[in-house]
């Protein structure tokens, strides 16, 4: 299947999809550890541990999805039903798990339940969904451009979930009913954008062929070391990402001034990051994908460094410039490892003669899931080691120097030493990776 037969509408209605995926995987990353810790009063390090466990429960369970998915591929051809089942559950506890009527142990106790529920629901959409490219299109350029349109999307719902999210819980008064006010309204945007796009991709053919059981599929799928390779990159960098993700917030407190510039601050990293997927898919096209996405993680890196005396010397000005910046760059780091999977998945079909696309996006997810949730996690402990103090919302409380400190090094120095650090994988995927596939 070729571009041109790709309609938009088809194309669209795939994408909108990942305004969905975008938000669950924003908001919690954003504003969760800021809601146990700030409104709640959970300590940093238990707060972390709710942040990171029930998201590595994905890393167990995504796979077992993907296996489930090639079983639904072999027997019906398609593969809609469990992302169907996901789409209705997921925006319905996301809303739950901003709603405790509990601070401290309890609170814990309700987000933590909710979130294992909630990420549970969210692997039975996205495991499928992230395998569907691979199937619509046999053309690498189409799979690109395919790609490209969906990572635009999932700009959108990331400047949605981060523009959107902390200005609804400032409307509601920034305490527990802002927070109540944000779960309700972002539950039903997710709820009408993942429930379309389930419907909407019911035409992909799915053929995987014999539907493989997890152990024997996983099996199969060790000999695929362009895709662990990859798979390695994009979960480092994603938990680069989501460190600052969850740093956000304290930063917008603690050093620019007020929690309200959390919205501002995800608004100049995600809006030149819309702008710039098209710029990147056709710079991919000239100078090779895998080029272009060590440029841009070198380039993140840079940019996370200067953000340090940005900061602490600059105030909001030149920092917001900075993550603009990096904006630009994540724009990359979204679009060309999603554009290279599905090659090494196609390679690994050819290699073997069995296709199991659910498997290996079971065990992307999966890798990307934990990172998203290591980011938190990663957070959390510059908050601990540096001597944060929880409180709630009601009791506000001026943060030591240590701690401060702290908060900017999770938010600067810690990112970009993440991105550094996978750039040695990606070097490992460039050799590994199938002759041919990018131009020079």
């Amino acid at each position: 299947m070729t571009l041109d037969s790709l309609t938009r509408r088809r194309i669209a209605v795939y994408g909108v999809g990942s305004v969905g995926t975008a938000v669950f995987a924003t908001v919690p990353g954003l504003l969760l550890l800021y809601y146990l810790t700030d409104i709640l009063g959970v300590a940093a390090g238990l707060a972390g541990l709710v942040v990171v466990l029930p998201k590595l429960w994905d890393v167990v369970f995504n796979p077992l999805v993907g296996a489930a998915s090639d079983r639904e591929a072999v027997r019906t051809g398609r593969r809609t039903g469990l992302m169907l089942r996901g789409a209705i559950a997921l925006p319905v506890l996301f809303a739950v798990m901003f709603m405790s009527p509990f601070t401290g142990g309890g609170g814990t106790v309700w987000v933590a339940a909710v979130f294992v529920l909630a990420a549970t629901a969210y692997a039975l959409f996205q495991v499928p969904y992230v395998g569907l490219p691979a199937e619509m299109a046999a053309d690498p350029a189409a799979r690109t451009a395919v790609t490209a349109r969906r990572v635009i999307y999932l700009t959108v719902g990331i400047l949605l979930g981060g523009g959107l999210a902390p200005a609804l819980v400032a409307a509601g008064g920034a305490g527990r009913g802002g927070y109540l006010l944000m779960g309700v309204v972002v539950g039903a945007l997710m709820l009408g954008v993942l429930v379309g796009a389930a419907l909407g991709t019911r035409w992909v053919p799915s053929s995987p062929g014999r539907a493989l059981g997890l152990v024997a599929a996983v099996r199969s799928a060790r000999g695929n070391r362009a895709f662990f390779a990859l798979l390695t990159v994009y979960v480092i960098q994603a938990v680069a990402v989501a460190a600052m993700l969850a740093a956000a917030p304290y930063i917008a407190t603690y050093w620019l001034g007020g929690h309200g510039l959390t919205s501002v601050l995800f608004v100049c990293l995600v809006a030149p990051s819309a702008l710039a997927v098209p710029v990147w898919e056709k710079l991919a096209r000239r100078f090779g994908r895998l080029r272009c996405l060590a440029v841009a993680t070198a380039g993140y890196a840079a940019g996370a460094l200067l953000l340090l005396p940005g900061i602490a010397l600059g105030g909001p000005g030149p920092a917001l410039a900075l993550i603009a910046f990096l904006g630009i760059c994540y724009a990359a780091l979204q679009l060309l490892p999603l554009a290279l999977l599905p090659d090494t998945v196609l390679a690994d079909a050819e290699r073997t003669g069995q296709a199991q696309a659910g498997t290996f996006t079971g065990l992307w997810t999966a890798g990307e899931t934990a990172g998203m949730a290591l980011g938190p996690g990663l957070f959390s402990v510059a908050l601990a080691v540096s001597g944060y103090t929880p409180t709630t919302w009601d009791v506000p409380l001026d943060q030591a120097a240590g701690a401060k400190l702290g908060i900017l090094l999770g938010f600067t120095v810690a990112p970009a030493a993440l991105m550094l650090a996978s750039l040695p994988a990606l070097r490992a995927f460039g050799r590994r990776r199938t002759p041919g596939a990018d131009p020079a």
